[in-house]
């Protein structure tokens, strides 16, 4: 399972809201919302999420086993 709790530590440590992601940089809502939910996001999307935040993809999504 993909688990994007390191996008929510990253988001943090920048300094950066899921507001400013939206209205400063164009990340829609339903995306965040996908992500919120653990749903699948596509390699641009995280492209363009890893180019705002400055990071590396791991700093966004992480591979979790299930249980």
């Amino acid at each position: 399972m993909i688990s994007y709790a390191p996008f929510y530590k990253t988001l943090l440590s920048k300094g950066i809201t899921e507001y400013q992601l939206i209205f400063k940089h164009g990340v829609s809502a339903s995306t965040l919302h996908r992500m919120k939910h653990g749903q699948a996001i596509s390699t641009k999307t995280l492209d363009t999420l890893c180019f705002i935040l400055e990071c590396k993809a791991s700093d966004i999504l992480e591979y979790v086993e299930d249980q």
